[in-house]
């Protein structure tokens, strides 16, 4: 589990280096579901970029070294959905492990592009007050989350929109519908709605 103080002003670290050198980036993930009112258990902090893995992601990996910083980089291969994962971290626990970890998320991939729900996300982000910290809306969010695809995330849907019952709906449906490809939106809305009755 992280210390939140420790690992959001890592994330801010991270984010505030990134600003430097050019691009930005928006929280997702388990924070920003927080962000939008539904706390749960999360590992890391999570960060979303759309940048050249090779050139961007790379300085943004070599810049954090520098600032004294552990960094794993993961650049991609042509079949990656993803356009690398840089985990950092500042210190270890007693088994050695990395704690307090942020993963700043690339979605460009140039040898497999794909439309990907980030870039409009992270150019929409709004800032968190008095942090270089950025959020992807709750719209955005969703679209992230379908275009994950997995159980866990369409449960973090439900979720959400129990945690926000005045979500714009509409909106919802017209940012995340590109991303919506196994078409369960709508049925997610459905279950929300039904648990949220349930409970009244």
């Amino acid at each position: 589990m992280l210390d939140p103080a420790t690992s959001l002003a890592l994330a801010e670290q991270v984010a505030d280096t990134a600003r430097r050198l050019g691009f930005e980036s928006a929280l997702i993930g388990g924070a920003a579901l927080a962000v939008h009112r539904y706390t749960r258990g999360t590992e890391d902090i999570d960060l979303a970029v759309s940048l050249d893995p090779h050139r961007q992601l790379l300085a943004l990996e070599r810049a954090l070294a520098a600032a004294g910083l552990h960094t794993r980089l993961r650049l991609p291969d042509d079949e990656d959905p993803l356009g690398g994962v840089l985990t950092v971290w500042a210190s270890i626990d007693a088994q050695g492990q990395p704690v307090d970890v942020v993963e700043v998320v690339n979605f460009h991939n140039p040898g497999r592009i794909v439309s990907t729900p980030a870039p409009a996300a992270i150019a929409r982000a709004w800032p968190l007050p008095g942090s270089p910290l950025r959020c992807v809306t709750l719209e955005d969010l969703v679209a992230f989350k379908l275009y994950a695809g997995g159980l866990a995330d369409h449960a973090d849907i439900v979720q959400l929109l129990l945690c926000n019952p005045d979500a714009d709906l509409a909106a919802i449906r017209a940012v995340a519908a590109p991303f919506d490809n196994g078409e369960q939106l709508d049925g997610l809305i459905d279950q929300a709605r039904i648990e949220r009755t349930r409970r009244r």
